[in-house]
């Protein structure tokens, strides 16, 4: 046991002194912070509004209608809100093509340009009869390459639009200003017979962020202690720890100390996001930080259980998935041999992340409680399911039995190919051979 503690030791402590370790462990939780906090912070801020020259050419009262419209846009709530646009009616009718030929030349310059010319405009808005007819209005302006722009400025526009023309269809305007009100649905999420004032997007985002992270975490330590098997087969090592080390307990010894690294820094990562999240509200208040924005946006919240159930499955399914990249270490002689033979392995890492995808719909399903009964894919299907809609702690027993007992088998097979391929050089073993290699 102390020989297979050297190893963990030396593994582990051989990454975790390492500057790439430190700056990525304490890097995401920063990372995630200003995921946060930026987006509170820009929608907050100071900003210039936007210059918009609304060339009327339109019979009726839609010219005015955008014009108040563009004026009452604003961002942020309470005191903090900025108008969004400065908008300035022109009358156009029978001279819009002189009026937009004449501004152009004042549209979208740059801030030396405009007080060289004392003044311009961020955009021109065409509002004529055919936008009434076709429902297409001409926005000339620089900043037409930006979707969220576009798209805010159209939502804003399409109900004067659709006004327009009931009103000119003699429909009252009282009754067109009611049916044109906005219908939003709200989400909010209901788990295990409780509302948890959580939103449908926020689900969405703390599963996808799982199991992104697993995936991450299986392929670069899993490979890592690939790495590791082949370079001290390369440089000989491994025949001198043959010598004071059964095959098995090298392997477990490589297993166990890489997965501690993970381990810690999932956790990091982990705890830090839990932290951040739950309490950002109070963390914002505390840094200065405006939490109007913070309350609105859709951000998850991992609960303390779910953190449990998260690292719990992490571990099991790295033991898993490592013993499988060891006994793929101990297969090759070189990286670059590696390459081909790591492919099953990795194919069973992408498909339990696609797996994710399948239970966003209908996470207690007959699929979803399948999967979880698969060895390769329940360290990435429970903790998705979990985070939509708690399991009943059977389910969990069930699912962390499966995996236990999968686990012990792979690394039965594991510790057979690694006992016999990490003393072998030469070409690469052919299946035939790790067949009888298992069989041995």
């Amino acid at each position: 046991m102390n020989k297979v503690l050297a190893v963990i030791r030396r593994e582990f402590v051989e990454r975790v002194r390492t500057r790439a370790f430190l700056i990525s462990t304490l890097l995401f939780p920063v990372l995630i912070g200003g995921l946060m906090f930026v987006p509170a912070l820009l929608l907050n801020r100071a900003g210039t509004a936007k210059r918009i020259a609304v060339l009327n050419a339109a019979t009726g009262t839609l010219g005015a209608q955008v014009e108040n419209a563009l004026a009452t846009a604003k961002t942020g709530d309470g005191p903090d809100a900025r108008p969004l646009y400065d908008p300035i009616l022109i009358p156009a009718t029978d001279r819009l093509q002189e009026l937009q030929d004449s501004l152009i030349p004042l549209t979208g310059l740059s801030q030396e340009k405009q007080a060289e010319a004392g003044g311009g405009f961020d955009g021109l808005l065409l509002v004529t009869e055919d936008a009434v007819i076709t429902g297409s209005l001409t926005y000339l302006g620089a900043n037409v390459g930006s979707p969220s722009e576009m798209s805010s400025l159209s939502r804003r526009l399409r109900p004067l639009v659709l006004t327009e023309r009931l009103q000119r269809a003699g429909v009252d305007p009282a009754v067109v200003g009611q049916a044109m009100g906005p219908v939003d649905l709200v989400t909010r999420k209901v788990a295990d017979g409780k509302l948890t004032g959580e939103s449908g997007e926020a689900s969405f985002l703390l599963a996808y962020a799982m199991s992104f992270i697993l995936y991450f975490a299986l392929l670069i330590y899993g490979i890592q202690v690939m790495n590791s098997i082949v370079e001290e087969k390369a440089n000989r090592i491994v025949e001198i720890l043959a010598s004071s080390l059964t095959p098995f307990q090298m392997m477990l010894g490589k297993v166990l100390g890489v997965g501690a690294v993970g381990l810690l820094q999932i956790g990091v990562w982990a705890g830090g996001a839990t932290a951040l999240t739950t309490y950002r509200v109070q963390i914002a208040s505390a840094l200065g930080f405006p939490t109007e924005g913070l309350i609105n946006l859709p951000i998850p919240v991992m609960s303390p259980d779910l953190l449990v159930v998260f690292l719990t499955f992490f571990v099991l399914g790295f033991l898993l998935f490592a013993a499988m990249y060891a006994a793929v270490g101990a297969m090759c002689n070189t990286v670059q041999d590696t390459q081909q033979v790591q492919f099953p392995v990795s194919l069973l890492v992408v498909g339990g992340l696609m797996s994710m995808f399948l239970l966003l719909n209908d996470p207690n399903g007959s699929i979803a409680q399948v999967l979880s009964m698969i060895p390769f894919f329940t360290p990435f299907v429970v903790p998705v399911r979990y985070s939509i809609a708690p399991l009943s702690m059977s389910t969990l027993a069930m699912s962390m039995t499966v995996t236990v007992l999968g686990m012990l088998v792979i690394t039965w097979i594991a510790s057979k190919i690694y006992r016999v391929g990490v003393l072998s050089y030469g070409k690469r073993a052919t299946l035939k051979e790790i067949i009888q290699w298992v069989r041995a």
